[in-house]
């Protein structure tokens, strides 16, 4: 997670289910191969890169976990809404 969004999730609610984070808000810094979530974090907690409160890991098929104080929970990317089309828009088939 970026620095300057760290204490605003520091200090947000805990929410039930699934976080939804963007895309921009995170920068990939680097990889870590490991069973689990809590291996990973064993293994860099010691390194000169901890996981840190509102930190993601990706496994090998795309899902997110996000760490929290209560541990890792689920998270997954926010999903842009679909542009809606105007009522004086046309659309053409060829």
């Amino acid at each position: 997670m970026k620095d300057s969004l760290r204490q605003q999730f520091r200090w947000a609610p805990h929410v039930s289910g699934a976080a939804t984070v963007k895309p921009k808000d995170y920068e990939q810094d680097s990889q870590i191969e490991a069973r689990n979530e809590y291996e990973a974090w064993q293994a860099l907690r010691e390194s000169e890169q901890p996981l840190r409160v509102g930190d993601l890991l990706e496994d090998e098929v795309g899902e997110l976990r996000i760490c929290k104080y209560v541990g890792f929970e689920p998270a997954q990317w926010v999903q842009p809404e679909p542009a809606a089309v105007s009522e004086g828009a046309c659309r053409t088939t060829v």
